[in-house]
């Protein structure tokens, strides 16, 4: 099982960095406390260096990413605020059929409203519906 982790990066900066991304440990973590056989799909770890990314490797990157998303069994989607390339590896999960769990407090936002299967308001709500088994009814466990 492949679970790609989306998620706030460089949000509304207006430079060149990025936002903590301690976030994905914390959905990695509890995805592998549950299910140790899943493949984290993490756009960061991918791409650690991105930030310095000339714009031709950006673009590239940018693309690949969301293209990637669209071929895992299941997108977590981070989106404390808006995020851009949030919304297109969402819409890239969607356009596939694949699966998206929203963490976000922005429930009633149309991309996450419509284009997300469950949306939970924070982390700890994730890490406590994956620890029930909600993330079963997403997977193929065979």
């Amino acid at each position: 099982m492949q679970v790609f982790i989306a998620g706030i990066m460089q949000g509304s900066r207006l430079d060149k960095y990025i936002e903590s991304q301690d976030y994905r440990r914390a959905i990695a973590e509890a995805i592998l406390a549950r299910h140790p056989e899943a493949e984290i799909l993490d756009p960061n770890e991918l791409h650690p260096g991105g930030v310095d990314y000339d714009d031709s490797m950006a673009r590239s990157t940018l693309i690949d990413m969301a293209n990637l998303a669209g071929t895992a069994d299941l997108v977590v989607a981070y989106a404390p605020r808006a995020s851009m390339g949030t919304a297109i590896e969402i819409w890239q999960a969607f356009q596939a059929g694949v699966p998206v769990v929203t963490v976000s407090t922005m429930a009633a936002n149309w991309v996450i409203r419509h284009l997300s299967d469950l949306v939970l308001p924070d982390l700890d709500a994730f890490g406590e519906w994956v620890g029930n088994g909600g993330l079963d009814k997403f997977i193929d466990l065979d």
